[in-house]
């Protein structure tokens, strides 16, 4: 048994050597937070060289494509002029594409003679813009010029019509061979096409906007003769900003 007067007997050597460990600077505590690694030495040239390699091989590994959905009314006219959407799509958009029958869809696909990265979105609206109905002259714009866009919107957004209501709204809109479409396309500087109930519309932002209001206001019956008024002052108001 222990004493309770027993002495407790303490080495001084002991005391030294723990004294001199919590002075002694090279013991440091550890952080894992903040580890000291050596610089790493690496050869310039085969670093560069590696990372040529690394962007080559990401080049040639991403291939955007996208898939144009044909209606089954325009796969012959798709057909005959295969030649006119083939040349400025690959000659100077720089792109690849096919037509695949199968799946009625017109495949296109970047490659690394593409050097512009809108190509592939411009080429795919200008192929869709062919499969609305638009002609290859005008959709051929959307390869060239950066602000052009296509709405689509149905006579039943505006209004619900049906039977001889509706063909008088479609007739309304075409007019006599035409003519009211012409008018509001000269007007607007857009491009229209009837497609049954579904309207689309080829232009700039501002002037699809006026097409539109044009069109709407066919649809819930204003006669052409206010439309055309409406135009006409639209029109001159355009001339006098430019």
């Amino acid at each position: 048994m222990a004493t309770h007067g027993a002495e407790v007997m303490i080495d001084p050597e002991a005391l030294q050597v723990t004294q001199a460990a919590l002075e002694d600077t090279s013991m440091a505590v550890d952080e894992p937070e903040k580890p000291a690694f050596k610089p790493l030495k690496t050869n310039s040239s085969q670093a560069s060289g590696e990372c040529r390699a690394a962007s080559g091989a990401a080049c040639k590994g991403k291939s955007e494509s996208r898939k144009v959905p044909i209606p089954p009314h325009r796969l012959s006219p798709l057909r005959r002029e295969w030649l006119k959407i083939y040349s400025p799509l690959v000659e100077h958009m720089k792109l690849q594409i096919r037509m695949n029958i199968r799946s009625k869809t017109v495949e296109l696909r970047t490659c690394p003679q593409t050097t512009d990265a809108s190509a592939l979105q411009r080429g795919a609206d200008f192929v869709k813009a062919y499969a609305l109905g638009f002609q290859i002259e005008d959709a051929i714009a959307l390869l060239r010029l950066d602000d052009l866009y296509i709405d689509t919107f149905e006579i039943k957004d505006v209004k619900t019509l049906h039977g001889d209501n509706l063909a008088r709204a479609i007739g309304r809109i075409a007019g006599k061979d035409g003519k009211t479409r012409f008018t509001i396309e000269n007007a607007s500087k857009t491009r229209i096409v009837l497609a049954d109930t579904k309207i689309h519309i080829l232009g700039s932002f501002q002037n699809i906007k006026i097409a539109r209001d044009a069109v709407v206001s066919l649809i819930l019956g204003s006669p052409p003769g206010k439309v055309y008024n409406t135009l006409r002052t639209i029109s001159s108001r355009m001339k006098e900003r430019f």
